[in-house]
């Protein structure tokens, strides 16, 4: 397997490193970034994205803002240190990890008083949630790995591997897993539109480790679970509330579609994508320009004059969940605020 980190500090130049996910699979790049804004920028074009990835970037992003701001003075120091986090916060609406990568550097930064000493806190902090969600990955990949049948046919969704991560992925890492153990995992990739991250990006990725993937039209996959085709559908997270999963947009409609045929539809998540203090109703759902729907290359396919609703996320009722599978281990039915909360004090 090709371990590849996505995002990461580079300490020869005090800036932060990234692959930027937009060019694949056509090039291959990477992008030195110095400045908030420059991270601002990233993050909306999805140069940048996955929720692990996100909080990852988020915690790079206020050792960055401490590391650019000029301000002797302690207090105007942390003024605009905390002006840059809401710029960075105010990038994905619905995607917990980003602000919890950004609390809690400046959680660990809060009560330091001297400003050299915040950078290297805040640094050393944003390394620590690098390093441990690559652990992270793959010790979901680990326990969802032993729920796949010897020989399988897995549908997903989106990106949910390494690049939407510090590197392994939640959703792909149970396939890597699954295929480092010796099972025979054939992935069915939908190519997920508008922007085709499972065409563009989890295909590259498999095909790098020589994993077996097809890519199918995202209108394919209730046909090919009613013709007997699919095994079991793993996708990621970008937030989990006490009675929803928020994924990419069509997530909900391969969870009805396999409820239906009785295939497991399984959540890979780290912990720190659950959001135990909302619900469904309290989540804003990122809606993003109409270019990204009326437009391919140079040719426009939608009128002018046509409304055009372009939804990032959906959410999934927790009754069509078969089990998420996070760090800690599996969560199966009932999955409860109680359960939640019990896994998550044990971490």
């Amino acid at each position: 397997m090709i371990e590849t980190a996505t995002l990461w500090w580079d300490k020869g130049t005090q800036s932060i490193r990234y692959i930027d996910q937009t060019l694949l699979p056509e090039k291959y790049a990477i992008v030195e970034c110095r400045s908030i804004g420059r991270l601002a920028t990233a993050i909306k074009r999805l140069e940048i994205r996955g929720a692990p990835a996100l909080g990852v970037a988020g915690a790079f992003g206020i050792a960055l803002a401490a590391r650019v701001c000029e301000k002797n003075d302690i207090n105007a120091f942390f003024g605009d240190v905390q002006q840059d986090a809401e710029i960075l916060l105010a990038t994905r609406p619905t995607a917990i990890n980003l602000g919890w990568g950004i609390a809690r550097v400046l959680s660990k930064i809060a009560h330091v008083q001297d400003i050299n000493s915040i950078r290297r806190i805040a640094l050393a902090e944003a390394e620590a949630i690098a390093s441990e969600d690559t652990a992270c990955c793959h010790m979901i990949g680990e326990h969802g790995a032993a729920l796949l049948p010897d020989t399988c046919t897995v549908l997903t969704h989106c990106n949910a591997g390494s690049l939407a991560c510090s590197s392994w992925g939640t959703a792909l890492g149970v396939i890597r897993s699954a295929v480092n153990r010796g099972k025979q995992v054939n992935v069915i990739a939908c190519e997920t539109r508008p922007l085709l991250q499972g065409s563009r990006l989890t295909a590259w990725e498999l095909i790098r480790d020589g994993i077996d993937v097809t890519v199918i039209t995202d209108s394919s996959a209730a046909h090919m679970m009613r013709t007997g085709t699919i095994d079991a559908v793993v996708v990621g997270a970008d937030r989990i509330t006490r009675d929803a999963v928020f994924n990419k947009i069509g997530t909900y409609m391969h969870a009805v579609c396999a409820r239906y045929h009785n295939i497991p539809f399984y959540v890979a998540a780290p912990l720190s994508t659950f959001d135990t203090q909302k619900s469904e109703r309290d989540v804003i759902i990122e809606e993003r320009g109409r270019e990204e729907v009326t437009t391919m290359g140079c040719r426009v396919y939608v009128p002018d004059a046509a409304v055009v609703k372009n939804y990032a996320f959906d959410a999934t009722p927790m009754n069509l969940v078969t089990a998420i599978i996070t760090e800690q281990g599996v969560l199966h039915p009932p999955i409860t605020i109680d359960s939640i909360l019990s896994f998550k004090s044990t971490k």
